[in-house]
Order: C-alpha cells, then structure tokens, then sequence
C-alpha cells in the first residue's frame, strides 16, 4: 500500500475514544474503525416493529422468571476494540456484560429491522454478529415481508420466514414464537 493511501486510511479510523469524543450523543456505529451516521430517525415501521419485538421478548423472558435481558436501541454494544454497533433489539443473557454504556461483548440474539441500507444489515453486520459470538440474528425486512434468521455456532442455521409465518426463537429452543405479519396487522 502507497504511502498516501496508507495516510488516507489513518485519517478514516477511529478508535472507541475518538468516536465517543466526535460524537456525543448522535446516533452512529462504529465498525473496523469507520464510523457510519444513523440518521435521519427510523420512520414509523422501524419504531413499531423493534418497540413490539422488544415486548414480545420481554414478556417472554418475564413469563418464565428468566434472567436475560432484552434492549432496545438506542444501546451501544461493543463487539471489538474498534467496533461499537446499534441493534435494534438486543437479549444479552450474561449480565456480566451490561455496563453504564451498554454491552461489551456479543449479546445472545439480535434483531435489526431493515430500513434504508440492506447492505448494512445483510452483509456487514451479518459478519460482524458472527464474528463476534452472537448465537441468533434476526434480520426483519419490510419491504420484502421476510424475516431471515441465522443461528451461528454449533447449531448453525439459516431460514426464511415470510411475514404470515410464526419464526421461532433458537436461543429458546423454539419456545418463543413470534408472528411478525400479526404484530403489523395489530399495531401499524
């Protein structure tokens, strides 16, 4: 790599210090070193899917006296020294991993809702939740009325499941089941 280029890249990465100094409390991530903007706010569909996922869960884990805990965005959660991501509903099950600023390490499931940039959510973040030790990964698409699901590590899984399908949850070996075409009907 050329000098300029190498120069280039340096002037791209930031480290966790120096994304949390640039900035604040605007919502951003940072992955490998690049910081990406989340704005403008998530329109409505977003917000309602992620707040209704979130109760679903919640009420889940609170039915059975559970000990995870689920998140809703905005919550940093820090995968790598140089990777600090936003999910948009996170269950983290080891409460070791909860501080002040959010999660370090990888939560146990993430769902992102896709909103304006598929890319982000498919490819980049879908690589970086599997790099980094989460076992679920739910990817809810409205466009596509598709909800993708990964199961990574030993029971490594893929399945689609179209919004008038009831997906079930892995990390609870299915108990949990969620209709995501019912959650629309009832609350959008």
């Amino acid at each position: 790599m050329s000098k300029v280029m190498e120069e280039a890249r340096k002037a791209e990465y930031y480290t966790i210090e120096e994304f949390y100094a640039v900035m604040g409390e605007k919502r951003a991530e940072l992955i490998g070193g690049v910081i990406y903007d989340m704005s403008p706010a998530s329109n409505r569909m977003h917000q309602t899917l992620a707040a209704y996922l979130f109760y679903q869960i919640a009420q889940f884990i609170d039915s059975k006296n559970g000990s995870c805990k689920p998140i809703l965005a905005p919550f940093d959660v820090k995968l790598f020294d140089d990777t600090v991501v936003q999910p948009d509903v996170s269950v983290i099950c080891d409460s070791k991993k909860l501080t002040e600023k959010g999660c370090d390490g990888a939560p146990d499931w993430v769902i992102e809702i896709v909103s304006d940039n598929a890319v982000h959510d498919y490819i980049r973040k879908f690589r970086l939740y599997a790099d980094s030790g989460v076992r679920e990964y739910w990817i809810v698409d409205p466009k596509r009325r598709m909800t993708t699901v990964y199961g990574f590590g030993s029971n490594e899984s893929f399945n689609l499941y179209s919004f008038d399908e009831t997906v079930p949850a892995g990390i609870y070996d299915g108990e949990l089941t969620i209709h995501v075409g019912k959650l629309i009907e009832k609350y959008y």
